[in-house]
């Protein structure tokens, strides 16, 4: 799996923000130890099981402190890893290895965390045919990699921002006056490919939002029996999803009400790294 311009571009602007946060005016360390011109090889391991995301970001790290990096990649981004596999076999300059490798690292850990969070939640709805969406609590700045990674993972990726669906919620419906003047007033003013997703908390609320014509309906919170009577009530005639607070436990009891999606926000909230290290060879 490759990255997208539009993801490169985000991945560019972060590597710079993030190796100015690390290194500064520079590594006085490795700068006034390591000699100039003294290449060596090394790799990178993974520590633990998980999914690879993120190698182009770490090797774009690399290649700020030298263009003299060769890159051998052993995976690719969506791949399953087992402990003790090497994912990259590679040689460059001393001092850029050792200034890049804690930045390079991040990047490659946290994208692969998520990457495995994905697999994880996706693998145990998979035979349902529920799709597993990530949600917009990403990491600021970070919501390309982020999405990049879920997809990496193998789940599916939810609207990016504000400006591409439309999510109608329980205040936007307070002001409008209710669910099927909010969701009139938003379809007379908006392009007719751009989705609307109406956030639902009861079965009554699951009508009104049908008989708007919602394109998705969000059963918000609700509890196993009347998320079920709430897939029989819509029964395909608008897409479902649901949320909140969804766990790996509680997933697969979801998925059998028949939802077409479940949204997980702990995919990018609440990230455990993939644990990866950096041996260099002396």
């Amino acid at each position: 799996m490759q990255m997208n311009r539009q993801e490169l571009d985000a991945a560019e602007i972060l590597v710079e923000l993030a190796i100015r946060e690390d290194v500064g005016s520079g590594d006085i360390t490795t700068a006034n130890l390591i000699p100039t011109g003294l290449r060596k090889n090394a790799e990178l391991a993974v520590k633990a099981d998980g999914v690879i995301a993120g190698l182009e970001v770490a090797r774009m790290v690399f290649l700020h402190f030298g263009q003299d990096v060769n890159w051998n990649p052993l995976v690719e981004d969506g791949d399953r890893v087992r402990k003790g596999d090497i994912i990259v076999k590679f040689e460059a300059g001393y001092r850029t290895l050792l200034t890049g490798e804690r930045t390079a690292l991040n990047f490659l850990q946290r994208m692969s965390g998520i990457a495995t969070a994905a697999a994880r939640f996706q693998d145990i709805v998979v035979h349902t045919g529920t799709r597993i969406l990530d949600t917009r609590k990403t990491l600021p700045g970070f919501r390309l990699l982020d999405k990049y990674a879920v997809r990496a993972g193998g789940a599916f990726n939810h609207r990016t921002g504000l400006y591409d669906m439309v999510m109608i919620k329980d205040n936007h419906i307070a002001v409008a006056g209710g669910i099927a003047n909010a969701v009139k007033t938003i379809r007379d003013k908006i392009r007719e490919d751009v989705s609307i997703e109406v956030e639902t908390r009861n079965l009554r609320e699951v009508e009104e939002a049908l008989k708007a014509g919602a394109d998705i309906i969000m059963l918000d919170n609700m509890d196993i029996a009347t998320m079920g009577k709430a897939v029989k009530l819509i029964n395909g005639r608008a897409k479902t999803e649901a949320s909140g607070n969804m766990t790996a436990e509680k997933v697969a009891e979801v998925a059998a009400t028949g939802v077409d999606f479940i949204s997980v926000g702990a995919l990018t909230h609440s990230v455990k790294a993939l644990d990866i290290s950096q041996t260099i060879f002396l």
